[in-house]
């Protein structure tokens, strides 16, 4: 049921893997379309929700009566009145909704849920609210909700109600709520309404932590952040994230709780500074590292395509910690983690996992940069080298990651001393570098093709260029040096893999035109 938020909120959607229990989420189509639904058949919906327990329908009495702008329709609709509109009448539209002057109390309260059985009362409440959570996507059937008390009827919902599937609709339609702005200040400014949403990351349904995550998600990319980062930096509520994080075997709700530190490590310096310090205090990193582990033994043994996007957010999330100046030695200095992400590196199937090789690469560059200690213990590693010529095509979109792929590989690279080498070791490295020319040619062509200008591209001042320049001169030293012991031992004919002269020789030819060019 999850929904595309504004620009300022956007969140990516659950794909083909959301819960089969939600109502189907609009398609994209649907913002566009320029229509409306009958303010009263939106009123009426809203009016079907309230609960049944008395003391919150008083409550909610005494609210409308204190709003008598906000609320209210003569009829009841059974079905909505949808129409192709323009501005104006929209703006009609809600005009009327505003301008009401029926006894808003009397039409709430008109006891059509009195008495009933509350499995029946549960169903009913169930289709009309999922009704409510399809529209709650487009922002003028949203604001037409926060104009006509839903928060204040889903609050009582969310405070008496016990049923699982009413707080997961409940939350799901402030989630979308939550996706525009107008109704986003509606929602903290609600009295009580923060502090129940938090409350129910304590619930142990997995569909409700799910709409749970998804709200606080789009509160921390809204423009009011910083209030919800001050109702979440409880270390009470914190740890309770990171529990669901480390504890949770619903893949869906791992992905989005993940999606939420992730968000949280990615937020305004101000929410950050409140949240992270005491989420690395309760074990943050070790948790990622725990996860990560577990992901790629699943990826290795498994390869379960679901799982896929959960493994991408753990790395970003890791990432991210590892480019904080308070907190990335404690990422960086983790020669597990460091293993585990040349591992996956090194897997073969890179089109599965593609994206998240491409971060591992940049994580790989920052470990490098903070303990470069690290390279030593790479720089043999001949499936790594090839692991890491594969990721171009996946990083050919992506500049930072073109140029801390040259980053790693010129590190691996200077540490190889080919002199001192057997013939047998240089024939490996020439191996899989041979077995890479396409992807090397490729990438050093496509960056003077993006550029319209070799000089400016791939001869220009700085890091990423002197790497890139880098790691082709020691592969061009490198295939000279087997050039000449190959021509002393014509007659080896044990080695591995054969390589072929015409290959070798075109290699070089593109590592020298793109070689010091300047």
């Amino acid at each position: 049921m999850a929904v595309p938020a504004d620009p300022i909120t956007a969140e990516e959607e659950v794909e083909d893997g959301s819960p089969t229990h939600h109502p189907s989420a609009p398609s994209h189509e649907f913002f566009d379309l320029s229509t409306t639904v009958d303010p009263s058949y939106i009123i009426s919906l809203i009016r079907k929700l309230l609960p049944l327990d008395s003391a919150s329908r008083s409550t909610f009495r005494e609210v409308a009566s204190e709003n008598p702008n906000r609320g209210g329709e003569e009829e009841e609709e059974d079905a909505p009145s949808v129409s192709v509109s323009n501005d104006e009448n929209v703006k009609s539209s809600r005009s009327k909704s505003e301008n009401m002057d029926v006894d808003v109390s009397a039409e709430f309260l008109r006891g059509e849920c009195e008495g009933t059985d509350v499995s029946v009362w549960e169903s009913a409440w169930e289709e009309y609210g999922c009704v409510l959570w399809d529209l709650a996507a487009s922002k003028t059937h949203a604001e037409l909700m926060v104009d006509n008390l839903i928060l204040e009827v889903l609050l009582g919902n969310l405070l008496v109600c016990k049923s699982a599937r009413v707080t997961e609709i409940s939350i799901g339609i402030i989630g979308n709520l939550a996706c525009h702005e107008v109704p986003m200040k509606h929602i903290i400014s609600t009295k009580g309404l923060m502090e129940i949403i938090i409350d129910k990351l304590f619930l142990d349904d997995p569909q409700c932590l799910y709409e749970t995550c998804r709200l606080l998600t789009a509160g921390l990319q809204s423009r009011e952040c910083t209030t919800w980062g001050e109702a979440l930096q409880s270390e009470h509520v914190l740890c309770q994230i990171l529990w669901i994080a480390e504890n949770t075997l619903n893949h869906q709700l791992l992905e989005k709780i993940i999606g939420l530190i992730l968000v949280i490590l990615e937020s305004q310096q101000k929410v950050m500074d409140a949240l992270l310090p005491p989420m690395m205090k309760l074990g943050l990193a070790n948790i990622l590292i725990s996860l990560l582990t577990f992901e790629i033994s699943k990826l290795t043994s498994e390869r379960i395509p679901e799982r896929y996007s959960i493994l991408d957010l753990i790395l970003r999330a890791i990432e991210a910690l590892s480019i904080l100046d308070d907190h990335s030695q404690e990422i960086c200095s983790s020669t597990e983690l460091f293993q585990l992400i040349c591992d996956l590196v090194k897997f073969p199937d890179k089109v599965e996992v593609g994206n998240c090789c491409v971060t591992a690469v940049v994580l790989i560059a920052n470990m490098l940069s903070d303990v470069p200690g690290h390279a030593s213990r790479i720089s043999q590693d001949l499936n790594l080298l090839g692991g890491l010529l594969d990721i171009f095509p996946f990083a050919s979109d992506d500049v930072e990651a073109r140029n801390a792929l040259w980053n790693v590989i010129a590190r691996i690279l200077v540490r190889i001393r080919e002199p001192e080498m057997s013939l047998s070791r240089v024939h490996h490295y020439v191996s899989v570098l041979v077995t890479k020319l396409d992807l090397i040619e490729d990438e050093l062509l496509n960056q003077q093709v993006e550029s319209g200008d070799e000089q400016h591209n791939l001869c220009s001042p700085g890091s990423a260029a002197n790497a890139r320049n880098a790691s082709l001169g020691m592969i061009i030293s490198i295939l000279n040096n087997w050039t000449a012991k190959e021509e002393n031992a014509k007659n080896n004919r044990n080695a591995e893999v054969p390589v072929s002269e015409t290959d070798v020789k075109r290699l070089l030819d593109c590592c020298h035109k793109f070689f010091n060019c300047n």
